[in-house]
């Protein structure tokens, strides 16, 4: 509902002074109530960029848009300018996080409020032609892609493209998203081969920053997949599924060995881990566990619902996808889930001792919390 709080009048603003949307820069009506350091042009827009974006970040605005007053030092100044720096680049990784996390979740259009705000922000620290703009620019485009509109989506990409043709070093992950995007894009206009030559890109550059087997490689060979998938080349899709799958196994085992090794004395002394933090607090790290378990998530299920429908069923891949969605679901503290996998597994007379031994470990954990 419109309050008088909340509606801003053009006309009544200091001369020279122009408050513009957040989400499309046009002459702002609206204001936050809360933070009053952000604008829109309507209701919907307003209501776009909360659920979006402004929700978990609102109050962490307020330093950073307010104006600053006089400080007699030079010291002090400096002291200040470096804290508000580090606020700025926190907040681009946060919301950067947050998008690329409904993006994993097919949530395109909460995706977009996310990219906006860090694309402002690294202007402000870096200017128009940083590299940094770049994966602000691969949300966007991924995004507008999502919801359909196909030459949005080449306009980002344009801009991701061509901004990194004019950076003398441009950092490798950044070349492999680029050209993974890029790839998509093909995709969705049927453009296979071309397609298959930028996945190729993706998979050198990902492979030269991460190693050959990391998980963060995964997504140029699941995307390979699909194509070869699509087009009836079982043979090659099967090949590199399972080579997906044993990339995000051996993550997500690593991750979920690291998060059990509790003790019970920690547990009874009160101590706090990881598993306690709020996931919708300004916590980077836990952003990007989110954006991760959401990545997971929609390619396992994904590759689970080909390997179910086979004519022929390999109960071996099939328990291996089932181990990794009972960790992924573990680590995204959904145990209703957790349990489901479990009981499906331990169900199995041939199951292997590592996986029933990890199940272990898991369902104590849980009793624990």
């Amino acid at each position: 509902m419109t309050t008088s709080r909340d509606t801003v009048y053009p006309l009544a603003f200091p001369k020279g002074v122009k408050y513009l949307c957040e989400l499309c820069q046009k002459p702002a009506t609206k204001i936050c109530e809360r933070c009053r350091v952000t604008y829109y042009c309507d209701n919907e827009h307003q209501h776009t960029d909360w659920y979006g974006i402004h929700e978990k970040i609102c109050q962490s605005l307020i330093p950073l848009r307010i104006p600053l007053p006089f400080l007699p030092s030079e010291e002090e100044r400096k002291k200040r300018d470096d804290d508000l720096r580090i606020k700025k680049l926190q907040l681009i990784e946060y919301t950067r996080s947050i998008s690329q996390r409904y993006l994993f979740e097919g949530d395109y259009q909460r995706a977009i409020p996310g990219a906006m705000t860090s694309l402002k922000f690294v202007i402000e620290l870096f200017g128009i032609k940083s590299v940094d703009l770049v994966p602000s620019y691969l949300i966007l485009g991924e995004a507008s892609q999502g919801l359909g509109n196909l030459s949005q989506a080449q306009e980002y990409l344009s801009q991701a493209e061509w901004t990194v043709i004019k950076s003398s070093d441009c950092p490798l992950p950044i070349l492999s998203k680029l050209y993974r995007n890029i790839a998509m894009l093909q995709i969705a206009k049927g453009d296979f081969d071309q397609a298959l030559r930028n996945l190729a890109n993706d998979i050198y550059y990902a492979s030269e920053e991460f190693g050959t087997e990391n998980f963060q490689v995964s997504g140029g060979y699941f995307l390979i997949a699909n194509i070869f998938f699509r087009q009836g080349k079982m043979d090659i899709a099967d090949s590199l599924y399972r080579q997906v799958v044993n990339m995000w196994h051996s993550h997500l085992t690593q991750v979920v060995e690291k998060k059990t090794e509790i003790s019970e004395l920690d547990t009874i002394l009160g101590k706090k881990d990881d598993d306690d933090r709020d996931s919708e607090s300004l916590d980077t790290e836990r952003s990007n566990e989110l954006a991760s378990e959401a990545e997971a998530k929609k390619v396992l299920y994904s590759i689970y619902e080909i390997r179910r429908n086979e004519s022929t069923l390999d109960d071996a891949e099939l328990t291996k996808i089932e181990h990794c969605l009972s960790m992924v679901h573990f680590l995204s503290k959904e145990y209703d889930k957790v349990k489901n996998y479990s009981d499906l597994l331990e169900s199995k007379s041939d199951l292997n001792d590592a996986i029933r031994a990890n199940l272990t470990r898991i369902n104590n954990f849980i009793k624990m919390k």
